[in-house]
């Protein structure tokens, strides 16, 4: 059973609904447009779902081996640094996670295209591109994550790609107005990147970890916080307008409060342990978020 639960904390499965956010608002907006199977959104969750423990896994491992996750880190501890799982075992799972997120994609990419071979490889391409995305971000000799690339990653895949990628699997249409819903669930989980970053300044600088946070400051990181849900609002309120969506789809102003208590309590929480449960608030928020455009959208 000890084992089962340190699997569990390593895949750190509270990350799971910002991934599935994006699925969900790439399908919902394909629902929209009158475009909505069910197979894509299953499909493109699972593939979601495997890529997400991936990348946990990953980042376990590469902030193991980069010295980030050390005894001073005030954060949960990873399974790798904490003896609880091998660095072998963790490979290995690594190595099966990578397998099966490609499996699932692959499966996807054919209920979705058939034999369409030039869009087959397209997509695949970009799936080979977020299996490697996923695994470099701490792993490996040079993790872009460790650079201050990690935001630019999060938004591009949390945020266009998850989005306007469904969107197509779904409907086999590029449209524009797609982008600005795509972005707002992009800025809310590059937020969700940024309070982890904040919680773990100390420890990134000791370790060396140029993170968006290290590099700006606590106080300019929390400004550029404030940024990212300011703009994640902002964007969705322009699609509306743009869009001549139903009056209803105001409804994610709903997720206004919960944004507004995120920002203000990462601006004065100082300790890792009063700011950690406000990366969990961030991570539902944005499913709030996403939630609430959803059914008013849709209404």
């Amino acid at each position: 059973m000890a084992a089962v639960k340190s699997w569990l904390v390593a895949f750190r499965l509270r990350t799971l609904p910002l991934a599935l956010s994006s699925i969900g608002m790439g399908s919902v907006l394909a629902a929209w447009q009158s475009a909505h199977r069910w197979e894509i959104t299953l499909l493109a969750a699972l593939t979601t779902i495997l890529l997400q423990v991936l990348s946990n896994l990953a980042n376990d491992y590469g902030d193991s081996v980069h010295g980030i996750d050390s005894a001073e880190r005030e954060g949960p501890s990873r399974m790798v640094q904490s003896g609880a799982i091998s660095m072998a075992a963790m490979k290995k799972a690594l190595y099966l996670f990578a397998f099966l997120s490609l499996a699932s994609g692959i499966l996807l990419l054919w209920v979705a295209f058939g034999d369409n071979i030039r869009l087959f490889l397209s997509f695949l391409g970009l799936g080979l591109l977020a299996i490697l995305a996923a695994v470099t971000y701490t792993a490996g000799k040079k993790p872009y994550g460790y650079i201050g690339l990690g935001d630019l990653s999060v938004f591009l895949f949390f945020g266009l790609l998850a989005v306007l990628g469904t969107f197509f699997l779904h409907t086999g249409l590029v449209n524009r107005l797609i982008l600005l819903p795509a972005a707002s669930c992009g800025f809310f989980a590059t937020a969700v990147l940024n309070v982890n970053n904040i919680r773990d300044i100390p420890s990134d600088t000791k370790a060396g970890k140029r993170s968006i946070p290290v590099m700006l400051g606590r106080k300019k990181a929390v400004i550029y916080h404030w940024f990212l849900l300011i703009a994640g609002l902002v964007t969705a309120a322009v699609f509306i307008l743009l869009a001549a969506t139903p009056l209803t789809t105001w409804a994610f102003l709903l997720a206004l409060p919960l944004l507004l208590i995120n920002g203000l309590n990462v601006g004065k929480k100082d300790k890792a342990a009063e700011l950690d449960p406000y990366l969990r608030q961030m991570v539902l928020s944005t499913l709030v978020f996403v939630l609430s455009f959803s059914l008013g959208l849709l209404w």
